[in-house]
């Protein structure tokens, strides 16, 4: 079993920044890759970027140049700085773990809101 926890969410103006974080605990061995997706309200849950254990990172074309996603391996965190934001980025925030076997985990989200 795994654990995730977000954080880091909150309310920031367009143009404002913020940052997640994700640590996975409990049973973290062969961990694959890492990321975040993400669900407006009446929308469904899209990818917003990967990570895999080696760094290769792929991103939403939404989220191109302005997110950056990383992550660091000894402490089994993922982070995503998103700097730039913009009202359509309002959403729900998820971070997973894919497993080598295939199975993932989920956390319980945090909400970002953009707004002035």
């Amino acid at each position: 079993q795994v654990q995730l926890v977000e954080s880091g969410g909150g309310l920031v103006q367009p143009g404002g920044s913020l940052r997640l974080s994700c640590p996975a605990t409990g049973t973290v061995f062969n961990v694959n890759r890492m990321g975040w997706y993400r669900q407006a309200p009446g929308k469904e849950r899209e990818l917003v970027a990967g990570i895999s254990r080696r760094g290769d990172t792929n991103y939403a074309d939404s989220v191109k140049g302005r997110f950056t996603i990383s992550r660091d391996n000894a402490k089994n965190t993922v982070y995503l700085q998103m700097n730039m934001v913009k009202p359509e980025d309002t959403a729900v925030y998820y971070c997973y773990v894919l497993y080598t076997t295939g199975d993932d985990y989920w956390g319980q989200g945090t909400q970002v809101t953009v707004s002035s």
